[in-house]
């Protein structure tokens, strides 16, 4: 089985697959009177298709116990698909290269807290992978007509290591 080390996410690392959703180093700006501070345009929402919408919504998922096995991925052609954290606790971004309309070799990216990402259309991505407790997430993504979700597996599973605690 590879064994595949998760690096910290940061915007230049990730900037293949996506946004990395965070306050931190982001266009900021007051309103409501000074009372806000609104950190704008985070991410870039796609939907695509026929009746295309974007949702969002509610996720609740259970933790994957470390090291996590990647035997899937997916990607969503119509549409881009956001996760925001409800809680400061990390969770794990797994994506992969596209190669000629398949996944190529996976990275992962473990988040720290505050840090979101949004998935660009069409990138291959590990499922929803929070670690150490449940945890509830702001989804945006793409509803509408059509199959938005294509599924790959791998011949042979990857491990994904986390770094050590500091």
């Amino acid at each position: 089985m590879t064994v595949i080390a998760a690096l910290p996410l940061t915007r230049k690392a990730f900037a293949p697959f996506g946004d990395v959703i965070e306050a931190e180093g982001a266009q900021s700006f007051l309103i409501n009177n000074g009372n806000c501070r609104r950190f704008h345009d985070l991410a870039q929402v796609e939907a695509t298709g026929d009746n295309a919408r974007v949702l969002i919504s509610l996720f609740r998922a259970k933790p994957y116990p470390a090291p996590v096995t990647v035997g899937m991925v997916e990607r969503h052609p119509l549409g881009s698909q956001a996760f925001i954290p409800l809680s400061p606790a990390p969770f794990l971004v797994i994506v992969c290269p596209d190669q000629d309309g398949s996944p190529g070799t996976p990275r992962a990216f473990l988040t720290k807290p505050g840090q979101g990402v949004n998935y660009a259309r069409g990138t291959w991505h590990g499922v929803l992978t929070p670690l150490g407790m449940e945890q509830d997430f702001a989804v945006v993504d793409r509803g509408g007509d059509g199959d938005n979700i294509e599924e790959f597996f791998f011949p042979a599973p990857y491990r994904i290591t986390l770094p050590e605690p500091s």
